[in-house]
């Protein structure tokens, strides 16, 4: 039987359903559906059917929201809360993440933003526009502090920063007055949540995200194909997994300020006047229920990734088994992970996996050294003393080399060999910024994700030692030489062909530029100069034309510091010496696009 509102204009016979029992059936239907989607990890098996399913439960949302559009004076005066329109608003706003968070789409992300922005602006959640609300209404209390909480990781995620002071000063004083009003309600836990945002964006700060950590199309400007020697096939990074477990590590919600980083580095950044023309424009029309793409259509899709906040052993094993099942034919998945290995003393030394395995040659011929190998290290996923209920060991890894990875794993490869970046065995830290040691991350991290930001890290260089006009010129020189690195590296008659079949994605190509980048600087520093434990290294072995002891690589470290005036800070060889005018070629290679870009993320 078709239902009609009551009011409507049925015809004969035909029986006139009010208004609000509809809407009310129609959120029931939603709630239900909303429930079983909710509670489904974001990487599992048959994502098709996922799909599917997300679509069914976002078709009932629209219909929901477009009821009481449609409908809202006749909901209202039968009883319909603004808060009840808030639920209904926040419950899409949370479908629009969890998708994102399970696409890596940009879009969903965006979404979200517009649909929380619109419960914020219209105060769906506040007790206090609310007439008809008790000020001693906790529950209503309670899902405003939800919301600003869930706001916020949008945010955070989409770099806008004013809005997230905004939402913190919010959160700020509403805690406060719950606090005055509900005296005998304990709110512990949202006073560790309000630490915890503090605390992040403590060490997340403006100069580190001056530019964007996602792959900009004007900043990151890199040639499309380089046609390296020695390639059978083009992989592309289709799948991430990024996961991390450290004593009292940074985090908000359960994303880490280290595998914050890596995700947005492994985005496409908006194009900016398309951006901003779909924002403004979704911003007059209201919230819309329908994903739209924000994102410049030419651009190729993120890539997806998992997000695993101290996951057991076992779970993550199941993520990757789950992912490598459907890897496509042409598809690579990069692992990183970020824990206390087996060899440090100190328990919160971060460090990606790949710092235990550095004795695994691909050269080596003896293979029981390498099986030694593979069991001797780990990484702790867990408190220590349990044996190996909570470890990650290299020979964990093996069974995944069936299909291509970038990872930190070698010598017992069952079908591909990987590529491995392997962090440092040791981690530099500048003692005299007075913040606790490796509060900002792993800093290898940092040079992976925000080069010249870790650059500045490594002398102490904070925030305000530095002009913007220092900071554009050191970012045009770092991103003139990595280009024509990337070229040369291409070029290159040793490079292995582990290496050839990923230079064409672009994020993987920035990752390796950047570990070069990394290794020459570390090497160079005076503080680590030949300690070998200070220093990154990668297998199979890069090109030897890219190593710390070339004029290629002690150039750009020497013409970078001569901008900061640290080169008394490095060890260079006698042969290298700065130009008459060292920015001459970063001028003359670099768009004056990057300036306008880093000055607008300044202001």
């Amino acid at each position: 039987m078709q239902a009609q509102a009551q009011g409507g204009h049925g015809g004969q016979g035909q029986v006139q359903v009010p208004a609000s029992e509809v809407f009310w059936s129609l959120v029931h239907k939603a709630d239900k559906k909303f429930s079983k989607i909710r509670d489904l990890p974001y990487y599992h098996r048959n994502r098709q059917e996922y799909d599917a399913y997300f679509y069914k439960v976002f078709k009932v949302y629209t219909q929901v929201w477009k009821f009481q559009q449609e409908n809202r004076h006749k909901l209202v005066e039968t009883g319909l809360k603004r808060s009840e329109i808030g639920d209904i608003a926040s419950r899409i706003a949370q479908l629009y993440f969890a998708h994102y968070m399970r696409t890596s789409q940009a879009s969903y992300l965006h979404e979200a933003f517009i649909f929380y922005d619109a419960i914020l602006t219209r105060d769906y959640f506040n007790f206090h526009s609310h007439s008809n609300a008790s000020p001693h209404d906790i529950s209503l209390a309670s899902k405003h502090l939800r919301f600003i909480s869930r706001f916020l990781m949008v945010c955070l995620l989409l770099n806008r920063r004013e809005m997230v002071q905004q939402l913190l000063n919010q959160l700020r004083l509403l805690l406060d007055e719950c606090k005055r009003t509900f005296k005998e309600t304990d709110f512990k836990e949202w006073k560790l949540v309000l630490q915890e945002l503090v605390r992040f964006l403590k060490y997340d700060t403006n100069f580190m995200n001056i530019r964007p950590l996602r792959y900009s199309v004007v900043l990151d400007t890199f040639s499309d194909s380089l046609s390296p020697h020695n390639c059978s096939r083009n992989l592309r990074l289709r799948d991430a997994v990024l996961a991390s477990y450290h004593h009292n590590e940074v985090k908000f919600s359960e994303v880490t300020l280290d595998t914050f980083r890596m995700l947005q580095c492994l985005e496409w950044e908006p194009c900016g006047s398309f951006y901003q023309s779909n924002l403004t424009k979704n911003g007059q029309n209201g919230p819309s229920a329908a994903p739209k793409d924000i994102l410049d259509p030419t651009l190729p899709p993120n890539p997806r990734k998992a997000v695993l906040y101290r996951p057991s052993i076992t779970h993550f094993l199941a993520v990757v088994a789950t992912i490598c099942e459907e890897l496509p034919p042409d598809g690579i998945l990069l692992i990183y992970l970020s824990a206390s290995g087996a060899r440090y003393t100190d328990t919160t030394s971060p460090s990606p996996l790949g710092s235990v395995l550095e004795r695994l040659d691909p050269s080596s011929e003896q293979p029981e050294e390498c099986s030694s190998a593979l069991n001797s290290g780990c990484l702790h996923f867990g408190t220590r003393g349990n044996g190996g209920i909570n470890c990650i060991y290299p020979s964990d890894l093996v069974p995944f080399t069936r299909r291509p990875l970038f990872l930190a794993i070698n010598g017992a490869a069952k079908g591909e060999m990987a590529a491995i970046l392997l962090s440092p065995r040791s981690s530099y830290h500048c003692t005299s910024t007075g913040s606790p040691l490796h509060s900002t991350g792993s800093l290898f991290t940092v040079f992976l994700t925000a080069p010249l930001q870790a650059f500045c890290l490594l002398l102490c260089i904070s925030d305000s030692d530095v002009e913007m006009d220092t900071f554009v010129k050191a970012e045009k020189l770092i991103s003139s030489f990595l280009k024509d690195w990337g070229v040369k590296l291409a070029a290159s008659d040793s490079l292995h062909p582990v290496w050839a079949q990923i230079l064409n994605d672009p994020f993987l190509r920035r990752l390796v530029l950047r570990f070069l980048f990394c290794q020459a600087v570390l090497a160079l520093h005076a503080p680590t100069f030949n300690k070998d434990e200070f220093v990154p290294k990668s297998l199979p072995a890069l090109p030897p034309s890219f190593l710390p002891s070339t004029v290629l690589c002690q150039t750009l470290v020497m013409q970078l510091a001569n901008i900061f005036g640290a080169t008394n800070s490095f060890v260079f060889s006698d042969s290298v010496a700065l130009p008459e005018n060292a920015y001459d070629r970063a001028e003359a290679n670099c768009s004056d696009e990057l300036n306008s870009e880093c000055g607008t993320r300044s202001r």
